[in-house]
């Protein structure tokens, strides 16, 4: 076994904000959340992992991916963006979606307001 410096462990982590318990999230949704902020880029705070790719990590299908994906999106704490591949010859493909980890006040909001409107339902 490998000891390691504390130093070099810090390197092997990543935060996960204490609000996302707030959410309402389901399991599936924390854990997605969870795996972006573990591959996004710390300063771009953008990822590009395939359905597959997410779904291989954490055992889900490309359908249930995509499904967490859009709840993610409509929640505010991702945006999503199609890319684009050009080949060798000039040929343009898909690519992974860029996904964007946005910062976690836009989906408290969002819940907060969520809330509101429930709220003015029930009292109607």
């Amino acid at each position: 076994m490998k000891f390691y410096s504390k130093q070099g462990l810090i390197k092997n982590y990543f935060t996960l904000p204490n609000e996302i318990f707030n959410l309402n999230l389901s399991a599936g949704e924390i854990a997605l959340y969870a795996y972006l902020l573990r591959c996004e880029n710390r300063k771009t705070f953008k990822c590009y992992p395939s359905y597959k790719t997410i779904g291989k990590s954490l055992g889900m299908s490309k359908n249930t991916v995509k499904k967490y994906v859009d709840s993610l999106q409509e929640k505010r704490l991702i945006n999503t963006a199609y890319t684009f591949i050009y080949s060798e010859s000039g040929k343009k493909s898909n690519g992974n979606l860029m996904y964007t980890i946005l910062p976690i006040r836009e989906a408290i909001n969002y819940e907060l307001e969520q809330q509101i409107k429930k709220n003015e339902v029930k009292n109607q």
